[in-house]
């Protein structure tokens, strides 16, 4: 059913849950408000959400609509918690879809988790009444239950990593903030080495594990500091709020200077500032740095299903990062293979137009174009 002409396109968008899913589902509401002035009657966009996720605080104050519906985690385990799951589901698509009604809803996108499933399937149709269309965004290699769930239903399937196992997957990239697709690390290097209090002609190692930070990371970089600085590395480490253990004392002075933080504010500036990441492999963190033609010795989370490593090897397997679990992680790991490729400008460009090349800044436009597509 095509939108009623004279009222706004309504978009309502189901990602709540972690960053993971919150990220893209913003970067996404942001293009489709970019567009609102060419689409007849504009673009509405409302986001679904539950009390307890991170979008409480993230969704309004990026200035979005959130309406709360009921959560259905889905227990990865068979336990007793596993019976009440189908009464979850019903009470959560009845209220789900009773919003859908209320915003006249003409497309309904979902990132997976715990929010998207009761949107999904709110929007397939009943007692002859049409359903509200779905499109489907995956953002890590392995989908999970909700988006596998979902594609079954779904009038168009994107994915992040190419190969993803969706029906119909169309390979679109992971939709990414405007300040890190748009960031030129070049034009910014100088500033954001300023803003770290980093020396500006330095090759310079950015280690992070993610919000919480990871200690293995923490523990290897710490362990190689005087090994990095012997070969006149800076680093700019984000150690996560919680571990405020982790500290290397101060430089001498003349010597790379090695800098803590517990959390990035600005991850534009850390990337303009690095020439080299040694980090997780999350979906958004992979899409990001290729985004940026960042490379990066990626550390596969070690619990999980592995879709981590999975995020990562497209990007590695292009020539624009390495790969190491986390079991090998350690100081002599690092000294042995990042220390010598952070002393050698050519090759980093090399990686670092590999990983450019695997990267898909534009993703949210992408995205974008599916939806009002599938609206209309």
């Amino acid at each position: 059913m095509s939108p009623t002409p004279g009222r706004p396109v309504s978009v309502v968008l189901a990602g709540g849950g972690t960053g993971g899913h919150i990220e893209p589902m913003l970067a996404l509401a942001d293009a489709l408000l970019r567009r609102s002035g060419a689409v007849p009657g504009g673009v509405r966009v409302t986001c679904l959400g539950t009390a307890r996720g991170m979008e409480t605080r993230l969704v309004p104050a990026r200035g979005y609509d959130l309406r709360l519906i009921p959560p259905v985690p889905l227990p990865r385990k068979p336990t007793p918690d596993l019976l009440r799951v189908p009464g979850r589901v019903r009470a959560a698509v009845r209220e789900t879809r009773a919003l859908l009604d209320e915003l006249s809803a003409d497309v309904v996108v979902g990132f997976g988790g715990y929010v998207a499933l009761p949107a999904y399937l709110a929007a397939r149709g009943r007692r002859g009444r049409p359903g509200v269309p779905v499109v489907v965004h995956e953002q890590n290699a392995l989908p999970g239950l909700a988006n596998r769930i979902g594609a079954r239903i779904a009038a168009r399937v994107a994915v992040t990593v190419p190969d993803t196992p969706l029906r119909r997957g169309e390979h679109v990239g992971m939709p990414l903030r405007t300040a890190i697709s748009s960031l030129d690390r070049p034009a910014r290097r100088a500033e954001a080495r300023a803003a770290f209090g980093l020396d500006a002609d330095r090759p310079t190692l950015l280690v992070f594990g993610g919000s919480q930070g990871a200690a293995s990371l923490n523990r290897a970089a710490v362990g190689a500091a005087d090994a990095l600085t012997a070969a006149g590395v800076q680093v700019l480490h984000a150690r996560g709020p919680k571990n405020t253990d982790v500290a290397v004392p101060a430089r001498p002075a003349g010597q790379p200077p090695y800098v803590v933080v517990d959390y990035l504010e600005r991850m534009d500036l850390a990337y303009a500032a690095a020439d080299l990441a040694l980090c997780r492999a999350g979906a958004v963190t992979v899409a990001e740095l290729s985004a940026v033609g960042l490379p990066a010795a990626f550390v596969p989370l070690p619990i999980g299903n592995g879709e981590q490593r999975r995020n990562a090897l497209p990007v590695v397997e292009a020539g624009g990062g390495l790969l190491v679990e986390d079991a090998d992680l350690s100081p002599a790991w690092i000294g042995e293979h990042l220390v010598p490729l952070l002393a050698d400008p050519a090759a980093l460009a090399g990686y670092a137009a590999h990983a450019a090349a695997a990267g898909v800044p534009d993703a949210d436009e992408r995205l974008a174009d599916i939806v009002l597509e599938v609206a209309r």
